[in-house]
C-alpha cells in the first residue's frame, strides 16, 4: 500500500521503486541519485513517446479529414461551369405524375393547377394524387382540380415511402402504360417546361432524372433563406458538378422521374425516412446512374421556424444514417471490385453524417490549437505553414457560395460585392486588434465589423439587401445546427416515425 502511494506521488513505476529501495538498503546514496536521474530520463522519454503517439494519431485523423474535405471542394468546382448547348427532343415519353399528400388541403390545389399547366402534350401525362391517411378535404380538393385521386388508409405503414410503393403497384396494373413516373410533394410548384426537360434527358438515355429543387418562400425568415441557400448551392456545386463529371446524381425526394421498366425491375422497396436516398443506392448498385435536369425546376416550401426545420432535418439525418449503415459497405465493395468511381462517390455521399462529425472534431482541435498556448495538434499547419495561404483559403470558402448564388441569379451583384468586402476581415483584424488579441477583444472586433457592414448595406442598398446580407451571416448558425441534429439522427437512426411538416398558406406558381 505504501509503495503504491510513493509510486503515485513520484510518478514512477514499480521497477524504478524497487531500484530506489535497493539503493537505500546498500546505503549507497550516490547510486540513489543516479537511479533517480535515470527515472527522470525514463519518464521524460515515456512522455515523449506518448506525445509522439498522440501526435501521430492526430496527424492521421486530420490529414484524413483534410483529404475528404479537399475531395468535396475540388468536386464542387466542376459545378461552376455549365454547358450552354443541350439536345432538344420532340415530346415522346409519357408520364404518370404522382403527388403524395397527407392532410394537405391548404396546398394540394396549387400543385395540381401547376401540373395541369405544364407545357407538354396533355395526352402524354396524367396526374395522380395519393390521399394518404387523410382526415381533411385533401382528396375532395384534388378531384375538384382535375386529379385522379387514390385514397389510402394504413395506420401501420405510414409515410411517403409506403404510399409511393402502394401507388406504383397500382400504376403497373393499369391498362394504360407510362414510360415513366414522376414524384412530387403536395407543397410543390412546377415550372412549365418540367416535362420537356425530363423528356430530353430520358431521350438521351437516362432512366432516372432529378430536377432542380428551388424554394417557394426564400424571403419569409432567416431559416427559409438558409434552406434556400443550401439548396441553391447544392444544385450547382453538388448536382451539376456530378453531371459534368459523368458521375451519378442523387434523387432529392421530389421532382424526379423514374423509368417504369427499371422501377418494375428493381422494385421501389424504399420505405425508410429518406426513401429517395435508399433508391439512389439501389440504382447505383445495379449499374444505373441518376441524370440531372438543371432547367426542370420544382419549387418547394421551406419550414419557417428553427423548431420545424430541426424536426425535418433530424428525420433526414435519421434516414441518412440508416441508409449509410446498410449500403456503405456494399457501395465501397462494388467501387473497389469493379473500379467503379460512381459507386465510390456515392459511398462518400451517404457517409455525410459521419463525415460531418469528423469535421466537427477537427474544428474543435483547430480551436484548441488557436486558443491554447503550447499545444501543437493542428497537423495540417506543418504541411502548409503559410498564414497567407490559410487566410486566402478562408476568403475563398466564404465567397464560393455567394458566387454560386450570383451566377444562379439568386444574389445581386451589389450583395456579392458587399460580402466580398466583408470577407476582408480575415486580413484586417490583425491590423485592427493585433496578432494576439484576447478572445473577448476578438469577439468585440468581429461584432463591430458586422455592425459597420450592416449599416453600410442598409444605407447604400436598402432594406431588402440589408435583410439578405444579415440573414446570410446567420446561415453560418444554421450550418452549425447540423452538428447536434446529426448526432440525434445517428442516435435515432432505427426509429421510423414520420414527422409531417404542416403547411399553412397557399403560394401559386406566378408568386415565385
Amino acid at each position: 500500500m505504501i509503495s503504491l502511494k510513493i509510486e503515485k506521488i513520484l510518478n514512477i513505476d514499480k521497477i524504478s521503486l524497487v531500484m530506489i529501495f535497493c539503493g537505500i538498503l546498500d546505503k549507497n546514496f550516490a547510486r540513489i541519485k543516479d537511479i533517480i536521474l535515470i527515472i527522470k530520463v525514463n519518464n521524460s522519454l515515456r512522455e515523449d513517446i506518448m506525445g509522439d503517439y498522440i501526435f501521430t494519431i492526430t496527424a492521421v485523423f486530420q490529414i484524413f479529414v483534410f483529404l475528404i474535405s479537399s475531395y468535396y471542394a475540388i468536386l464542387s468546382l466542376f459545378g461552376l461551369y455549365r454547358k450552354k448547348d443541350k439536345k432538344e427532343f420532340e415530346p415522346q415519353k409519357s408520364f404518370a405524375l404522382i403527388v403524395a399528400a397527407h392532410n394537405e388541403e391548404v396546398v394540394i390545389g396549387k400543385i395540381v393547377e401547376s401540373l395541369m399547366d405544364l407545357d407538354y402534350p396533355r395526352h402524354l401525362f396524367d396526374i395522380f394524387v395519393i390521399a394518404d391517411n387523410c382526415n381533411d378535404n385533401t382528396a375532395k380538393i384534388a378531384r375538384q382540380h382535375g386529379a385522379k385521386v387514390f385514397e389510402r388508409f394504413n395506420k401501420d405503414k405510414r409515410g411517403k415511402g409506403y404510399a409511393l410503393e402502394w401507388m406504383f403497384d397500382k400504376i403497373f396494373k393499369m391498362e394504360k402504360s407510362y414510360d415513366a413516373v414522376s414524384v412530387f410533394d403536395a407543397d410543390n410548384l412546377v415550372s412549365k417546361n418540367f416535362l420537356k426537360e425530363m423528356n430530353n434527358q430520358m431521350c438521351e438515355g437516362y432512366k432516372v432524372v432529378q430536377g432542380y429543387l428551388d424554394s417557394k418562400n426564400p424571403d419569409d425568415s432567416w431559416i427559409t433563406q438558409s434552406y434556400s441557400v443550401a439548396f441553391w448551392s447544392t444544385n450547382r456545386l453538388f448536382q451539376l458538378a456530378r453531371k459534368n463529371l459523368g458521375l451519378s446524381n442523387q434523387i432529392g425526394g421530389t421532382g424526379f422521374v423514374v423509368n417504369t421498366d427499371i422501377l418494375r425491375k428493381l422494385g421501389w422497396g424504399a420505405t425508410c425516412l429518406t426513401e429517395d436516398l435508399e433508391f439512389s443506392c439501389k440504382l447505383i448498385l445495379n449499374g444505373e446512374k441518376v441524370g440531372w435536369a438543371h432547367d426542370a425546376i420544382v419549387y418547394d416550401e421551406k419550414p419557417l421556424t428553427l423548431k420545424d426545420s430541426w424536426k425535418q432535418r433530424k428525420r433526414w439525418m435519421q434516414g441518412f444514417a440508416d441508409v449509410a449503415s446498410r449500403f456503405w459497405v456494399k457501395l465501397l465493395k462494388k467501387g473497389i471490385k469493379d473500379r467503379d468511381i460512381v459507386a465510390i462517390d456515392c459511398a462518400f455521399y451517404i457517409a455525410q453524417p459521419f463525415v460531418l462529425l469528423l469535421l466537427t472534431v477537427a474544428g474543435i482541435l483547430t480551436f484548441i490549437q488557436i486558443n491554447t498556448s503550447g499545444v501543437n495538434i493542428f497537423i495540417v499547419n506543418y504541411l502548409l505553414d503559410e498564414p497567407l495561404f490559410w487566410k486566402s483559403f478562408s476568403v475563398f470558402q466564404f465567397l464560393l457560395t455567394p458566387f454560386v448564388l450570383l451566377i444562379e441569379r439568386k444574389f445581386s451583384k451589389k450583395l456579392f460585392a458587399m460580402l466580398a468586402l466583408y470577407s476582408t476581415n480575415v486580413f484586417a483584424m490583425k491590423y485592427l486588434i493585433g496578432s494576439k488579441p484576447t478572445l473577448l477583444a476578438a469577439g468585440e472586433a468581429q461584432v463591430a465589423f458586422v455592425v459597420v457592414f450592416l449599416i453600410l448595406t442598409y444605407v447604400f442598398f436598402g432594406k431588402a439587401q440589408f435583410k439578405r446580407f444579415f440573414w446570410y451571416l446567420l446561415y453560418g448558425l444554421y450550418t452549425l445546427t447540423w452538428i447536434p441534429i446529426t448526432i440525434q439522427g445517428i442516435k435515432d437512426k432505427d426509429k421510423k416515425e414520420w414527422s409531417h411538416t404542416k403547411h399553412v398558406r397557399q403560394i401559386g406558381i406566378y408568386d415565385v
